[in-house]
């Protein structure tokens, strides 16, 4: 059986906070490298607040052209995409539509500036990134969450 992937993901805090309270379904995002289903994806909201807050499961993954990805996400009534989603994903040449399952807020959020006094050159994702087991990350990230 293939081990879970784990990605830290950087989410303006407006958005992660719609993704965690469970109103947005889908999370889209310029392709960079597939996400496979089941994905535990780790939430860092960026400025201003700066912090790991919580986490979610990669439901469905829906990967095409912006375009079809938009179709595929306003098919689902409840989504809860907003224009400023397609935004973000115009003009790229594929999209990715991850589906939130099981949303948890961490009872404690993690700031950045108490990661980095573990791991001084931290520097949160632009977009995602694979959390490599038994990297400082990893490690750091499997002692401090609270959920």
């Amino acid at each position: 059986m293939k081990s879970q992937l784990t990605i830290l993901m950087s989410i303006r805090p407006r958005f992660a906070e719609r993704i965690l309270k469970g109103i947005k379904k889908f999370e889209l995002r310029r392709y960079i490298f597939p996400i496979p289903e089941r994905s535990r994806i780790i939430v860092y909201a960026s400025s201003p607040i700066k912090a790991i807050i919580g986490e979610f499961e990669a439901g469905r993954v829906f990967k095409a052209s912006p375009e079809t990805v938009w179709q595929f996400v306003n098919t689902f009534p409840d989504s809860g995409i907003e224009d400023e989603d397609w935004k973000y994903i115009k003009g790229a040449r594929y999209a990715l539509a991850i589906e939130v399952v099981n949303p948890v807020y961490y009872e404690e959020p993690i700031p950045l500036e108490v990661i980095r006094k573990y791991i001084p050159s931290f520097a949160p994702p632009m977009s995602y990134q694979i959390v490599r087991p038994g990297t400082p990350l990893a490690q750091l990230l499997r002692h401090l969450i609270k959920r």
